[in-house]
């Protein structure tokens, strides 16, 4: 979520319906309505684990692909849906991809089996990556470029970061008050309503000429990250030398490979890679997927650790996270404030730092901790460094693309933090395993070494993102 001046995205969007323009404040709500939704869902699903593993008797290994099984279908599909919305039409994609998310919420919260539910979760991902480039572009499209825009950028990643950070509440709530099948149901009557009001109020609007998708090489990208992810997590029960980890990891490789030379080969590319050589592109997206990998992971493993660990309720442990979910609000709707006088580069690696800072804290967590130590003050921390690094590196990953590949760029954007966030629990969710013997038979004590080995991790990767934002991340300021 880069910088510069806030995202040129869309303003030269073609208006196609004849209709009058609703007030740029419904628009920016209805768009913030589908962000939300998409976000929520990645981690809603954090504090129900338990009991989903309880009812369709999945596997620890089953519980990291409840969560994956979204991200990567999320992550994968995400530049195809950017470029339909650029082709077809942003208010077009914005309800295809919001009625298949919410036939997917219905099928998830009906599932009887434990595949049914991942394959529920897949299908969401795919929704919500079609609906999600397209919240952004609306906005951009609607509001005029200047300091007006970069409020309502920060305010739809302000509502985004909320939404992953209100995930573990929601679920709290729904799985104490009703089960966790209500953690997906929820969202049912929910994306009615904004389904109803995007087809009522939003205007459609197109950035390019018509001509085919590149559905190749979203399969590609997709099918590569899938099983990349799987051979990581192989490594947990077979270690790294066996077949059963190696024959996926090289063959995620190869797929994901297959992926840049198609995309180089192919007349209409999904990603057209001349679009890395703008630097402000590349080094943005670079750095969200690194951050990405280890702020990703911190709602899944801060929620394991208070059911798990602490004994919290799922209700507790969502309320435990409240301050954390606030924290990442203010971070992103303090950001802008910080943009013209320190540039967005200096404010990415800034709050990259802080969250380093409560990652770093989080690390030091005990078996026996106390709520304001162990959980309060670093998730505070770590979500308010997250909240002020996105706002700038979504901005500058905009700034320096065509008005005719926002939808693209945007899905891009959100494409690197995902993948990343994706690899990274595969990966974190390995280490903690390999620390603590596995989540099936691990006393508190074990449970709390794998965790803190997860934190220790990301605080290092989070120092290492911050390096990079420095030395990469163009200096230019954002215009008031």
């Amino acid at each position: 979520m880069p910088e510069a001046t806030a995202p040129a995205a869309a303003t030269s969007a073609r208006p196609i319906s004849p209709r009058r323009t609703p007030p740029t404040w419904l628009v920016v709500a209805i768009a913030c309505a589908g962000q939300f939704l998409v976000v929520l869902d990645v981690s809603v699903v954090n504090v129900a684990l338990p009991s989903m593993r309880t009812d369709l008797g999945l596997s620890a290994q089953g519980l990291q692909w409840v969560v994956n099984a979204y991200a990567i279908a999320f992550a994968g599909f995400m530049l195809l849906g950017g470029r339909a919305g650029d082709l077809y039409g942003r208010k077009l994609m914005f309800l295809v991809g919001l009625g298949l998310f919410t036939l997917a919420s219905l099928g998830g919260g009906l599932a009887q089996e434990g595949w049914q539910l991942l394959a529920a979760r897949a299908v969401q991902g795919l929704g919500a990556a079609v609906l999600a480039p397209s919240t952004l572009t609306l906005l951009t499209a609607a509001v005029p470029e200047g300091a007006a825009r970069a409020r309502a950028i920060a305010t739809w990643t302000a509502v985004g970061a909320g939404g992953g950070a209100a995930g573990g509440l929601v679920g709290g709530v729904l799985v104490d008050g009703l089960s966790w099948r209500w953690v997906l149901l929820i969202n049912v009557p929910v994306g009615a309503v904004v389904l109803a009001g995007a087809l009522l109020w939003l205007t459609e609007s197109r950035g390019g000429e018509r001509r085919r998708l590149d559905l190749p090489g979203a399969l590609l990208v997709t099918a590569g990250l899938a099983t990349l992810a799987y051979g990581i997590s192989q490594t947990e029960s077979e270690g790294w030398a066996a077949g059963a980890t190696l024959v996926p990891l090289l063959a995620g490789l190869a797929l994901l490979g297959l992926f840049l030379l198609v995309e180089a080969r192919t007349a209409a590319p999904l990603m057209p890679l001349g679009l890395l050589r703008l630097r402000s592109v590349a080094s943005a997206n670079v750095a969200m997927l690194v951050s990405g990998s280890s702020m990703f992971s911190m709602w899944f493993f801060m929620t394991l650790y208070a059911q798990n660990v602490l004994g919290y309720s799922p209700l507790e442990a969502g309320l435990a996270l409240v301050p954390s979910s606030l924290a990442v609000i203010l971070g992103s709707k303090a950001a802008p404030r910080f943009l013209p006088v320190l540039g967005a580069r200096n404010v990415a690696v800034l709050g990259t730092l802080v969250a380093a800072v409560g990652f770093g804290w989080q690390s030091t967590m005990t078996a026996d901790g106390g709520y304001v130590t162990a959980i309060m003050v670093p998730g505070v921390l770590m979500m308010l460094g997250a909240g002020l690094a996105a706002t700038p590196l979504a901005s500058l990953a905009i700034s320096g693309a065509a008005p005719g590949d926002a939808g693209l760029v945007s899905g891009l954007i959100n494409t690197s933090r995902t993948m990343g966030g994706s690899l990274g629990l595969a990966v974190m969710a390995t280490i903690a395993a390999s620390r603590s013997g596995g989540e099936e038979h691990a006393g508190p004590v074990a449970l709390t070494d794998g965790y803190a080995l997860v934190f220790r991790t990301a605080t290092a990767v989070l120092v290492a993102a911050a390096v990079l934002m420095w030395t990469w991340l163009p200096k230019t300021r954002t215009r008031d």
